[in-house]
């Protein structure tokens, strides 16, 4: 296995792969000034999911329980009650949730609203991803990802290409193709 590894066509294969990574890094993309403000997006966006998952599960345990205890908050998302309470002091903190003693979490104007946001966009993603052939199960799981990422462009993209399709548009099926 070792001579494998010493083989010529491998070293070659991997300075081949060493060059590329040269060359990626030598590009004007580093020197773009654009690319801060992309990378200061997206640590905006993932410092936003785990709010916007919490603002969204409340929102939902209110509609069906009326309450939102930190308990079911915590045993829902799969962590710790102190993790859940600590959580929860930041969305007060972020004007999006208050605490009530011994009645539980409840969503400002603010927090409703990012809520229905939330909602929103996770129904577009969902959707788009079904009409471009994803099965529902998978749509559903990886829109839990996508719609924390997804810019108000992207999403109104999405929202055109659904009407359209619904028009009678092209849309594509589970091959990719109209």
């Amino acid at each position: 296995m070792a001579a494998d590894l010493d083989h010529p066509l491998n070293q070659k294969a991997t300075s081949v792969t060493a060059a590329q990574i040269r060359r990626r890094s030598d590009s004007s993309d580093r020197d773009d000034p654009r690319q801060a403000e992309r990378f200061e997006k997206a640590r905006a966006a993932r410092s936003m999911t785990l709010l916007e998952d919490y603002v969204e599960l409340i929102a939902d345990l209110l509609k069906e329980h009326g309450e939102a205890r930190t308990t079911d908050i915590a045993r829902i998302l799969g962590v710790t009650h102190p993790t859940a309470t600590k959580t929860i002091a930041r969305l007060r903190r972020e004007g999006l949730a208050v605490s009530r003693p011994y009645r539980g979490v409840f969503l400002t104007e603010a927090g409703i609203a990012l809520a229905d946001r939330v909602r929103r966009r996770h129904r577009l993603v969902v959707e788009l991803l079904i009409a471009v052939g994803v099965p529902q199960e998978s749509a559903e799981a990886d829109a839990e990802g996508i719609e924390h990422h997804v810019s108000d462009v992207t999403l109104s993209a999405f929202e055109r290409y659904l009407k359209k399709s619904a028009a009678g548009g092209r849309s594509l099926g589970a091959t990719g193709k109209p």
